[in-house]
């Protein structure tokens, strides 16, 4: 009987430990998934988001740029380790994803960088991100804000200095 209780649950257990991270927007050939941002500090004046972004077209979709009410300067960045330092520069051309590929945009890595952020992210809350394809065209995604180092694998930090 205690078995039988248990798979009754098990679903309602699995949507309530997933359920928000397994957001996936479609739009033509595309599938953006995974959408979140870390919480900030009072008085941050960026915060950076991230996601994963699969390309099932035959040809390459590049991420030109974005749009969010929460930051007045809303870039897409790469971080690159160069002789033992870590260095961050915006992509002026955008990112390409390539025919067939998933690209993760992921702290250490590509990431949307908001900067000039109007007000702190809090654990919880949601916002919106209307993401800019050179051929899709725009795409609205909904970020979930988690507590600062919530999942985070040990060793990996998901701020930037800035």
């Amino acid at each position: 009987m205690r078995f039988r209780t248990l798979l009754l649950f098990l679903p309602v257990v699995l949507l309530a430990a997933f359920g928000t991270a397994a957001q996936t927007v479609h739009k033509g050939d595309l599938a953006i998934s995974a959408p979140y941002s870390w919480a900030t500090p009072a008085g941050a004046p960026v915060a950076a988001g991230y996601l994963v972004i699969t390309n099932k077209g035959l040809s390459a979709e590049r991420l030109v740029s974005f749009t969010t009410d929460l930051a007045d300067q809303p870039e897409v960045h790469e971080m690159t380790n160069e002789g033992g330092v870590m260095k961050m520069r915006p992509l002026a051309k955008g990112l390409v994803i390539p025919a067939g590929a998933t690209v993760k945009i992921e702290p250490g890595g590509y990431h949307l960088m908001l900067l000039k952020l109007k007000q702190p992210l809090a654990a919880g809350q949601r916002y919106k991100v209307t993401l800019v394809f050179e051929k899709a065209g725009p795409l609205e995604v909904e970020f979930e804000v988690r507590a600062m180092g919530a999942g985070q694998k040990k060793g990996h930090g998901g701020q930037h200095n800035h």
